[in-house]
């Protein structure tokens, strides 16, 4: 299946007064077919089956709606597993080109986590990155290894970034955080406790579900 053809298909369900109402909550940054997210998806089946998911997510980047975004990254979810380290740099220009936390956080949870599962060391470089963009995907690619987290990344890409005031940098600290709080809360309110400049943003996301009582002694 290619480009030329999901586009025909999208064309076909097109709806331009549900596009406006999309591309509003969008604030106005994309330009949308109106296709609602579960008939989307009723309508991707057939194209997420490929031998080359990250070509086809490339051209589905340069296109103007942003259902075609929505696809690629589905599509790369699907195939996450067949991605390898050297695929990094292309994910990372997908992050980098037309980017919004809506795909963003796609990307970073779903496919560049499960990529560096095994050897998270390439985005050590991303924390650092002057892309703030590139520095939330680093703090969100483990939002989904609850126990296969490793802290010392968590806690110190957190600690990195505390005092960037970055709206979407402070939640991505708070949300991986909680995240995390739902395997070890007594090492969240440890980390928030020891940085008491955490914004107030990081730190109500942090301690959202769990509070923010003393840790529990170490045995």
């Amino acid at each position: 299946m290619t480009l030329v053809e999901l586009r025909q298909v999208y064309r076909g369900h097109a709806a331009p007064g549900t596009a406006a109402g999309m591309r509003a909550y969008m604030r106005d940054q994309f330009d949308f077919l109106g296709i609602p997210s579960p008939v989307r998806r009723k309508l991707d089946k057939p194209f997420l089956r490929t031998d080359e998911p990250l070509r086809l997510a490339q051209e589905c980047w340069t296109q103007p709606e942003r259902e075609f975004q929505y696809f690629a990254c589905d599509l790369l979810t699907r195939h996450a597993k067949h991605l390898t380290a050297a695929d990094l740099p292309a994910l990372r220009a997908l992050i980098t080109t037309r980017p919004w936390w809506d795909t963003v956080d796609l990307l970073a949870a779903n496919v560049v986590g499960p990529v560096v599962r095994h050897d998270q060391t390439p985005i050590d470089a991303w924390i650092e990155d002057d892309d703030l963009w590139v520095v939330r995907t680093a703090i969100l690619h483990q939002l989904k290894y609850r126990e296969a987290t490793d802290p010392r990344r968590l806690f110190s890409y957190s600690g990195r970034w505390k005092h960037e005031q970055d709206f979407f940098i402070r939640k991505a600290i708070g949300w991986a955080l909680r995240e995390y709080a739902k395997t070890d809360p007594d090492a969240v309110r440890a980390f928030v406790a020891a940085n008491p400049d955490l914004s107030g943003l990081s730190r109500r996301e942090a301690l959202k579900n769990i509070g923010g009582g003393t840790p529990a002694p170490a045995p």
